[in-house]
């Protein structure tokens, strides 16, 4: 059980790392800060995804939500700043 968990939190943590190196690219071209801001959210979910794949933590420590508490935050500024910057 705990290795399909480990597993699993790597494949996460790859997928979200490609996520991330997705949104930098488009930053690069376009220096919008929506896609920076998605890719740091992405990259701070890869990197908590692989620590507590690691980690032997369990599923009910605060430290667990806190890392997606920041990325779900980092996508909802993303998203609101976004909006502002169209209507002015």
């Amino acid at each position: 059980m705990v290795l399909l968990r480990t597993l699993l939190a790597g494949a996460v943590s790859m997928a979200a790392l490609v996520a991330a190196l997705f949104f930098l690219r488009f930053w690069l071209r376009t220096r919008d800060r929506f896609f920076l801001l998605f890719s740091v959210a992405f990259a701070i979910y890869a990197a908590s995804q692989f620590i507590l794949g690691i980690a032997d933590v369990s599923e009910f420590e605060p430290f667990y939500y806190l890392p997606r508490l920041v990325t779900f935050a980092l996508i909802v500024v993303a998203v609101v700043d976004k909006n502002r910057a169209n209507r002015g």
